[in-house]
């Protein structure tokens, strides 16, 4: 039984967003018109699953031939800035894909999400697992529908670490990781690629350390204060770790000025040996390389994130649980087609086709890639599920997350100052 994390009362966008609740009441004083537009925003995602979107709107639209369904996608760090904006203004979405979190939390409560409950009642919350419906529950009422879940581990190009001698599936621990690092250097081999320019990448590492340290439950006291809140000692330690780690200098030339999409790409095209990245990456890193193909499948291997010594969370899983939200004022036809997106047929498709692990009961069958049912068996091994730290603690405080990552991995904060910053950050959300 996977168990997803339920953030608690927090207010991270709240400062941007309050100023724009009275543009949200008096949207919401309007009586809703069905409208024959749905316009769906998503963030960037690879050109197979466009394809299936456009084969699923292609579907609905035969049976809807008064309805016209958009998809617009916008690149993650700049949807991530561009959102919070969009749902102030005449170009907001009808649908819009979330992580969940506080920040889904900040937007309902800024007045800026239809509330599901009622919809959901008709027999479309049984299609998924009650965990992946409470991520976007508050307060017990439902403002999203589930996507698919993702999970964090290491993409290793096995063709590379056979050449240090590295045997990947005894690649269990930390310790592990650190002797395969040396391994690869004294190969030659740049033993990892990271995205560090865009934050995100970079906290996995921390993100994923915290949780094997604290686990869900250390985090959750985390944010009610206890134990000293973020600057308990599994904090701390989730930041000497990676310091450590990049002390030991298994990144790339140019780490820090490195995109997410170049890391991806040059992962695919076999310039390191290793990039822990979301289970999501297998198709984007193929496109992204510089010959389309990426790292051949008999040389690609999909690894949990290693355990640490004592950790509370070694169970425990770390990613996201990503879906959509329907804006306040949306019409009944984007409900209709979200619904229709989201149902046990077109999940199957999804897995199917390898594009993510979706969520609907049963179409985890359907998964023929060996990453994509590796990636699930972690999820259904785990005993927890903790959410991206950077979604589930609030864009303000995630921020300050990837921040501290990112200057933890340059050496120029220490630990017990990152877990400072990030406390603080909690506190004044």
């Amino acid at each position: 039984m996977i168990a997803f994390n339920r953030p608690d009362c927090g207010h991270m966008v709240r400062r941007n967003l309050v100023a724009a609740i009275a543009v949200a009441s008096i949207l919401g004083s309007v009586a809703a018109v069905a409208d024959s537009s749905v316009r769906v925003l998503r963030v960037e995602v690879s050109d197979i699953e466009k394809q299936y979107y456009n084969d699923v709107v292609t579907e609905y639209e035969a049976q809807h031939p008064d309805v016209d369904v958009e998809f617009e996608y916008i690149a993650n760090e700049a949807y991530k800035t561009r959102l919070p904006t969009l749902l102030q203004s005449d170009l907001r979405p009808d649908i819009y894909y979330s992580w969940g979190g506080e920040g889904l939390r900040d937007q309902v409560e800024a007045g800026f999400v239809r509330d599901l409950t009622e919809p959901m009642q008709e027999g479309w919350k049984e299609l998924y697992p009650e965990s992946a419906v409470s991520a976007f529950t508050l307060d017990g009422r439902v403002y999203g529908a589930p996507l698919y879940a993702t999970v964090v581990g290491f993409w290793v190009n096995t063709a590379l670490t056979d050449q240090a001698g590295i045997d990947v599936e005894a690649l269990k621990t930390w310790q592990d990781l650190e002797a395969a690092v040396a391994a690869l250097k004294d190969k030659g081999i740049t033993p990892v690629v990271v995205g560090a320019k865009d934050g995100w990448p970079m906290h996995f590492y921390w993100g994923a350390l915290a949780t094997r340290l604290a686990g869900g439950d250390g985090i959750e006291a985390a944010r009610n204060g206890e134990n000293g809140g973020f600057t308990g000692d599994a904090f701390v330690r989730a930041g000497e770790m990676l310091q450590e780690f990049a002390q030991l200098e298994p990144f790339q030339s140019g780490f820090m000025s490195t995109t997410y999409e170049r890391a991806s790409a040059m992962f695919g095209d076999g310039e390191a040996a290793l990039h822990l990245m979301g289970d999501w990456d297998y198709l984007p890193s193929r496109e992204r390389s510089a010959s389309g193909e990426g790292v051949p499948d008999e040389n690609l291997e999909f690894i949990a994130f290693p355990t640490v010594a004592e950790g509370a969370g070694n169970t425990h899983s770390f990613g996201g649980m990503n879906g959509f939200a329907v804006t306040r004022g949306a019409s009944d036809e984007a409900i209709d087609f979200l619904r229709f997106l989201l149902n046990e047929e077109n999940q199957r498709e999804a897995a199917r086709r390898g594009i993510f692990v979706p969520v609907a009961h049963g179409s985890e069958e359907e998964l023929l890639t060996p990453y994509a049912r590796r990636a699930a068996d972690i999820l259904a091994e785990s005993t927890f599920h903790q959410v991206f730290l950077d979604q589930a603690l609030g864009t303000s405080v995630g921020a300050t997350v990837n921040d501290i990552s990112a200057d933890l991995a340059q050496g120029v904060t220490t630990p017990e100052e990152a877990a400072e910053r990030v406390e603080e950050a909690w506190q004044f959300r």
